[in-house]
């Protein structure tokens, strides 16, 4: 038999039952063959964050009651392909901590398999927003019921019963924002303007993990225009993350007026963006426009932007195009002198 060498091979020769969830830009699905290949070295990761690769794998073996959860982030190179020496040194550490046939792990007990956690350079722990959303929609995947703190949260968003907002849990909301269908969308839509602050926060870094409908898109783009006015900077950040997983015109019509207006595109509005927003950087303009502001921000970390952006596979080319037919005496090349004169010195 041929040795255990990536773990896509570990849980396939382990008959596990097993779910894959990106935990780096978004709580989403991870395709098995992605791993498996992304381990092969055929791939670059999809969905890359500060240089690794996040994921989030429930696994079920032999007899265990119930899945157990890793949470790995797995470093990458400059290419955005597995850097593998962290993850074969676990992978040893899993086999030797096991100690006997992958086939059996799980049958007798799960106190070796949790241990492996405990001082694993690869682990990490999401924060809050992102455990809510893996919970919701993990146990949506599953079929199951949505936690005790979905029904106020539904009643209080629909607008069926007044409730101290206070009260409501985080898990709620994100059980909401996976089980939204279009009518509590439009609903949301409607409330969104009357909803506290605190509360708008919340629902929007919940609703940045999926794709929105128009109604819901167009109310957040009012509810972030209104809070620019008065100098929210921090709902209107929300509320551009909160498109950010949404196809379409009309959220990458929004981030090109704010690219255009100096006035609002400061360092928070540009984080929005990149870190949530970065697919409507893949357009040919925008995303000139957006690297142009960014350069001219003396408070960006120009450098890791851009290299967190050039990991992105759908935009390694298009930011190392930008970035090369920049004018000369433009804000992005003398970011770029500045770069190179640093990284001789």
């Amino acid at each position: 038999m041929q040795p255990i060498q990536t773990l896509d091979e570990f849980f396939t020769r382990s008959g596990a039952e097993i779910s894959l969830y990106h935990m780096g830009r978004h709580v989403v699905t991870c395709p098995r063959a992605s791993l498996a290949a992304f381990e092969r070295g055929e791939m670059a990761w999809p969905e890359p964050w500060q240089g690794q690769a996040r994921l989030a794998i429930l696994f079920q073996l032999g007899d265990m009651p119930e899945p157990a959860i890793w949470f790995l982030a797995l470093p990458l190179d400059e290419q955005g392909m597995l850097s593998p020496a962290q993850r074969d040194a676990f992978l040893n550490r899993l086999l030797e901590t096991l100690g006997r046939a992958v086939s059996q792990v799980g049958r007798e007990e799960t106190a070796d398999v949790d241990h492996l956690m405990k001082d694993n350079p690869l682990a990490f722990t999401p924060n809050v927003t992102f455990q809510a959303m893996l919970n919701a929609r993990a146990n949506h995947d599953r079929g199951l019921s949505a936690s005790q703190h979905f029904e106020p949260v539904d009643a209080y968003l629909s607008g069926q019963q007044a409730i101290d907002w206070q009260a409501l849990g985080l898990q709620g909301i994100a059980d909401y924002v996976v089980r939204m269908e279009t009518r509590d969308a439009e609903s949301l839509a409607l409330r969104l303007s009357t909803l506290p602050t605190a509360v708008i926060h919340s629902v929007c870094y919940c609703l940045e993990h999926q794709p929105l409908p128009a109604a819901l898109v167009a109310a957040l783009h009012d509810c972030g225009e209104s809070a620019a006015q008065t100098g929210d900077m921090e709902t209107l950040c929300a509320c551009l993350r909160g498109v950010g997983n949404t196809k379409g015109s009309a959220v990458g019509n929004w981030y090109t007026a704010l690219l255009n207006d100096t006035a609002a595109c400061g360092p928070d509005v540009l984080a929005a963006i990149a870190g949530r927003g970065w697919q409507h950087l893949e357009d040919a303009q925008r995303l000139p426009l957006f690297l142009q502001r960014l350069a001219e921000d003396a408070h960006s970390d120009f450098a890791a932007v851009v290299r967190d952006l050039a990991l992105i596979p759908r935009l390694r080319l298009p930011v190392m195009m930008a970035l090369r037919d920049a004018p000369t005496d433009s804000p992005i090349q003398r970011r770029l002198n500045l770069m190179l004169s640093q990284r001789k010195a």
